[in-house]
């Protein structure tokens, strides 16, 4: 996400590092730089104009810090405008005051509305704990119904459809049958265009008329970039959005549309999607996004994730392993276990921070553990308590039983003992954590 974008501000932010003071010239070369990243990433003129000039305005007014050097503190003043035109705070979901509230989605055919709709179905009922009930008013399009039933049966949701192509009934009897039934939550999936036109618009707008939603979510596809906000302004000059949802956002390179839209149509950015998988749905947070794109990784979300895996028992013993260095390859078997039921493998590298520049031409995909597991499977016990004892034989013994190599057994363990230095490192950060309140200057300190 984001790689292209992130790689170039890095790299326009690499001057500063080494110089010992912040002047004019090595400024105005920094911020030239980063203008010409964001154009390159298909960034609304205006807003790459006014991101950069605010930057340099509050550059050249802020004090220099003699406690961190001119790239940490330049990084630190575009990690702030980043977060400022992302939209600086997550903006929920409307609630209605008496049930249900109802969603209405809209926006262009193939920015993956149908998918969404039960994307949020599911998030809303997982995390929410409501009770919602999808209404399937895309009814011209070939097998959008048959979609969307399929989709809420992964997630045992009910769909309301009729026969006839009337999406205003279908939003209209959908809301009376989830009043029926005590549904708190109704979300209409409604019919797209190739391209923005009269007829579309008229009628999302009649189906807002009949059912006065509570929210009505703008769904756009990343990677359109400057189409996807050209788009979205003309669809909140119709229907007066509240929020806009961002999809595809894993096959988005650039970041063109995220960091331009909010700026532009003036309305917050309240989900994005990172796959095809129906939880592969996320909040948004502009600061959480803000530190992805800076390379500064997603820690909060990672974490976020994690606490639905682990228990908190589990999580105490595991730092006692790792404190003790007793944490040892059946305890990494059982990490990955867990780390599979995340979510996307390429998703939660990059909330890590730095990582996904280490596995920036790996394969990372659902098999990307297989050969992992099949070298821990193939040990015994006593080798995977203690990996010391795996001399050239046993190894080989590895390899021919996991249909691996031995270099692949010598790269693994290789990296598993590094990865137990840096976990042992970071398990003591929590002393460290609290000596570090003091530098607010620095985004992770905020």
């Amino acid at each position: 996400m984001f790689e292209d974008l992130s790689s170039k501000i890095e790299s326009a932010v690499q001057s500063l590092k080494g110089q010992s003071r912040i002047t004019d010239v090595n400024i105005a070369e920094t911020v030239r730089e980063i203008r010409r990243a964001l154009l390159d990433a298909d960034v609304n003129l205006e807003v790459a104009r006014q991101f950069t000039n605010d930057i340099k305005e509050n550059v050249m007014g802020s004090d220099v810090l003699t406690s961190v050097n001119p790239g940490q503190q330049f990084t630190k003043i575009v990690y702030d405008e980043m977060v400022k035109i992302l939209g600086e705070e997550r903006t929920d979901l409307a609630v209605a005051h008496t049930p249900p509230t109802v969603i209405l989605i809209a926006g262009l055919q193939g920015s993956g509305k149908t998918t969404f709709a039960a994307k949020l179905a599911r998030y809303l009922k997982k995390e929410n704990n409501r009770n919602p009930i999808l209404a399937a008013a895309d009814v011209y399009r070939p097998a959008a119904i048959e979609q969307l039933k399929t989709l809420a049966g992964d997630i045992d949701v009910p769909v309301y459809s009729i026969e006839q192509k009337d999406p205003v009934r279908v939003a209209r009897e959908a809301v009376a049958m989830a009043k029926s039934l005590a549904l708190d939550t109704v979300v209409i999936d409604t019919a797209g265009r190739l391209h923005v036109d009269e007829k579309m618009m008229d009628e999302v707008a009649e189906i807002k008329k009949a059912v006065n939603p509570h929210e009505i979510l703008f769904v756009v596809d990343a990677m359109t970039g400057q189409d996807a906000v050209n788009t979205a302004k003309a669809f909140n000059e119709t229907i007066n959005f509240d929020g806009v949802v961002l999809t595809k956002m894993d096959g988005d390179t650039r970041g063109g549309a995220a960091l331009s839209i909010r700026s532009v149509v003036e309305k917050p950015i309240k989900f994005m999607s990172t796959g095809e998988k129906l939880d592969a749905l996320s909040p948004f947070y502009p600061d959480r996004l803000a530190q992805r794109i800076l390379g500064m990784g997603d820690v909060v979300s990672l974490v976020e994730k994690a606490q639905k895996e682990f228990d908190e028992k589990q999580a105490q013993d595991l730092q006692k392993k790792i404190r003790s260095d007793k944490f040892d390859l059946e305890d990494f078997y059982e990490q990955i276990q867990k780390i599979k039921k995340m979510g996307d493998i390429t998703d939660l590298v990059g909330m890590i921070p730095g990582a996904d520049k280490a596995v920036k031409d790996a394969d990372l995909g659902e098999d990307t553990f297989t050969p992992i597991e099949a070298i821990i499977n193939s040990m015994t016990p006593e080798e995977r308590q203690n990996p010391d004892i795996l001399n050239g034989s046993r190894r080989r013994r590895i390899a021919k039983g996991s249909g691996t190599t031995v270099r692949e057994i010598n790269e693994l363990i290789k990296q598993f003992t590094q990865m137990k230095k840096m976990m042992k490192t970071m398990s003591k950060m929590g002393k460290m954590g609290r000596a570090m309140e003091g530098l607010k200057n620095l985004p992770f300190g905020r």
